[in-house]
């Protein structure tokens, strides 16, 4: 058996808990968790999705995502509306006070990442970024 240090799902928590040194600070001062600036994120990216969708997106499990959305939607962050396709989805989607607050905080996210690649070089984070992407489809 490897070495308890050399276990990778060991590393790649260090390396995650590491990175978000980084962010969890600037999150902090907004009183946001990293799991509410995550499906903020997506959505902001993506513009409305359904909750499974969303879940998926965050990596979130469904019941985490549903306090989640109870919360960004009580901080009026989130809307839900019916699609008019299908009245059974429910679309979620930003308000426009989500939607000024990252615009707001994303020249700090991006002034964080390039603190990243000063340190490590842009092909150094890009190879990192297509290793962990492999990883993460990889099946048992």
């Amino acid at each position: 058996m490897r070495k308890f240090e050399d276990s990778l799902p060991l590393q790649l928590l260090k390396a995650r808990e590491a990175s978000m040194l980084f962010f969890r600070p600037l999150l902090n001062e907004y009183a946001l968790t990293e799991q509410q600036w995550r499906v903020l994120r997506a959505l902001y990216e993506y513009k409305e999705m359904e909750s499974k969708e969303l879940a998926d997106s965050c990596c979130l499990l469904s019941p985490s995502l549903t306090g989640i959305l109870k919360r960004l939607k009580q901080q009026d962050y989130i809307k839900c509306q019916k699609s008019a396709d299908d009245q059974r989805r429910n679309l979620i989607s930003l308000t426009n006070k989500a939607q000024t607050l990252i615009q707001q905080l994303s020249p700090v996210v991006e002034a964080r990442y390039k603190t990243f690649t000063d340190r490590y070089g842009e092909q150094k984070l890009e190879q990192l970024m297509v290793l962990i992407k492999e990883l993460s489809i990889i099946e048992p």
